[in-house]
């Protein structure tokens, strides 16, 4: 009995060896190299502008694509309040006035990224005039957003005002993005490429301070302090792009205002206390105070025409479209470009327009209200608008009662602005019109300058190279394991054996 129970044992411990080299040979054949998938990058950028702030959270792939990341939107969240230009009087609000968004941010980044999460803060046309008109106070705001940010668990890169310029250069990056002008993913070949056409489109943005326009010329650009030089996804770019500041929708009622009373000023009109507003709805009536123009640069503070001190002056609707075309075509300097066609206006250079381009932000929003945001003809255009401006306030205020009623009365003066800017001023015509495509959003991305922003910011992010590890066939690893558990168990057996002996 001894005997039998010995020699099985012994079979047992073979079977062990056995097996055990059976194991180690399958755990060592066919090892290969595989890459683990890219972590993920959080990002966040605020969009300080004149009117509000809004902020937006991206991801990325760490491992990139061609050194730019291919970035998608993971939240966007509109800030309470006013832009951070108003916070002059008690900057710390600027601040404050940041944290609900941030903290909703907090949310949606997991914990484990937050400290590697780059966050900027881009101002744009509302403080390069406050910058202009008191420095120490933009300076002020800025230090007050950075010592806020700065207290959140999130890697703070700065605040800065952009350049008007550069505004323009990432909405058209964003734009060209959004889609995939750039970079398309490929199903068969299981990766990024470039489109074989790419349609690379002009960008037309329309903000409360200020316009710009940025597009590929079909030639050269002449003068190359208009021109901004992009590498993107291994691709070098050259866009005309330009900026206009106090062109911006909510400067230019500013500054309409003001140039109808300073005429009726000029006309000699004794205790001006009403005049006509040609854009305004017919009986909508607006106050105005004299020395509101003296509080922006775009309103020409010093204009000696304004002789009436500090009065105010109430603005009396007349609904007349004809008129409200003219005077706002008297804010633009179409003469100092003299007999030049690359010319806008105030002197400034433009290449002819080219190809198509996307109209966004209050581009988008003003014809969004007149429905004409499905590709009217220019003459539909022209008659919608014509027939808004008619309408009374009575009508108007009856018809939307949803609408703000601070914006309602604007629409007639706004759409007049934007059929003068696109045609007089970057000379679109009856046929180039076609190729203007109104659109706030692509997918579930915004269309604004912070994706182009961080997509442009991307090339700046060390890429991170694709963990590899050890890795095995899916079939010979799962026969090692069961070897290995077949091992174990005889093995168990033989000890029991062993112990009963």
């Amino acid at each position: 009995m001894f005997a039998n129970k010995k020699h099985f044992i012994t079979a047992i411990v073979g079977a062990l060896v056995a097996l055990s080299i059976i194991a180690l040979v399958l755990c060592l054949v066919r090892i290969e190299d595989v890459t683990l998938p890219a972590t993920v990058k959080y990002g966040m950028v605020f969009d300080a502008g004149s009117s509000h702030t809004s902020l937006f959270v991206y991801e990325w792939d760490s491992d990139k694509e061609n050194d730019t990341g291919v970035v998608s939107q993971t939240l966007s969240c509109d800030v309470q309040g006013q832009g951070i230009s108003s916070y002059t009087n008690d900057p710390p609000k600027a601040g404050d006035s940041l944290r609900e968004c941030l903290d909703k941010a907090l949310k949606v980044v997991p914990a484990a990224k937050q400290r590697d999460a780059p966050v900027y803060l881009g101002a744009t046309a509302g403080m390069r005039l406050l910058r202009e008109q008191n420095s120490s106070a933009a300076d002020q705001v800025l230090a007050e957003v950075a010592k806020t940010l700065q207290e959140y668990p999130v890697a703070f890169k700065g605040a800065r005002i952009l350049t008007g310029e550069e505004e323009g250069a990432y909405g058209w990056i964003t734009i060209n993005y959004l889609l995939d002008s750039f970079t398309k993913y490929s199903p068969k070949a299981h990766t990024w490429v470039r489109p074989e056409a790419a349609n690379i489109l002009g960008a037309l943005d329309l903000g409360g301070a200020s316009t710009q326009i940025s597009f590929m010329p079909g030639s050269s650009v002449i003068s190359w302090k208009e021109a901004s030089k992009l590498t993107l996804y291994g691709y070098n770019y050259n866009i005309y792009t330009h900026s206009y500041l106090c062109y911006g929708q909510n400067e230019m009622l500013k500054r309409l205002a003001k140039e109808l009373i300073a005429v009726r000023g000029e006309l000699g009109v004794i205790g001006l206390c009403s005049l006509d507003h040609p854009c305004y709805p017919k009986d909508y009536t607006e106050t105005v105070s004299l020395s509101s123009f003296r509080t922006s640069p775009c309103t020409n503070p010093s204009d000696m025409r304004l002789t009436l001190g500090d009065r105010n002056v109430t603005l009396e609707g007349r609904g007349n479209a004809s008129k409200c075309l003219d005077a706002i075509k008297k804010l633009f300097n179409f003469s100092a470009c003299g007999q030049h066609p690359d010319c806008t206006f105030d002197g400034v250079y433009q290449p002819p327009i080219a190809g198509q381009f996307i109209a966004f932000s209050a581009f988008y929003y003003n014809f969004k209200f007149l429905n004409l945001t499905e590709g009217q003809s220019l003459a539909t255009v022209r008659e919608t608008i014509e027939h808004f401006c008619t309408r009374s306030w009575e009508d108007l205020s009856s018809s939307y009662p949803e609408e703000n009623p601070d914006r309602l009365p604007k629409y007639c003066a706004n759409a007049n602005y934007i059929l003068t800017l696109l045609l007089d001023a970057y000379k679109f015509n009856e046929t180039s019109w076609n190729n203007i495509i109104f659109q706030m959003k692509a997918g579930s991305a915004s269309v604004g300058w912070t994706l182009g922003y961080m997509l442009n910011l991307t090339n700046m992010i060390p890429a991170e190279a694709p963990a590899r590890v050890k890795g095995h066939i899916p079939s010979l690893w799962a026969a090692a394991v069961a070897f290995i558990v077949l091992t174990l168990a005889l093995g168990l057996a033989a000890l029991l054996l062993f112990l009963c002996v």
